[in-house]
């Protein structure tokens, strides 16, 4: 038994121990003459705390609110008055990239990229 609890020690101290964190973005993008309205969340213990988190930030400004993504790392929302888009990604630039690219429009810009 001793030898299977010095095997059990051994093996927590070599695999690393990951401590995830979730965050999401929601967007209401219903369009008309206001930048669409969104939430960010990072930081959260589970997938779905993000996304009801997300969705109560964007709820503050806007009616039709909905979850476009959630992620593990970084995030970033881009939008214009008509357009948006979002990304995700390893780090904030490849987020933003992303975002900006999916928005696809030259008047998008970054309103808020963060990561967890």
């Amino acid at each position: 038994m001793k030898k299977f609890a010095a095997l059990i020690l051994l093996l927590n101290l070599y695999s690393p121990l990951t401590a995830f964190a979730y965050g999401a973005i929601a967007v209401d993008d219903e369009v008309g003459e206001h930048d669409p309205a969104y939430g960010l969340s990072v930081g959260e213990d589970s997938k779905e705390d993000a996304m009801r988190q997300a969705l109560e930030y964007c709820r503050e400004d806007g009616d039709y609110c909905k979850v476009v993504v959630w992620f593990e790392t970084c995030g970033a929302y881009a939008s214009s008055n008509k357009y948006y888009g979002y990304g995700y990604g390893r780090t904030e630039a490849i987020a933003t990239r992303r975002a900006l690219e999916m928005c696809g429009n030259r008047n998008c810009e970054v309103v808020v990229a963060d990561c967890e």
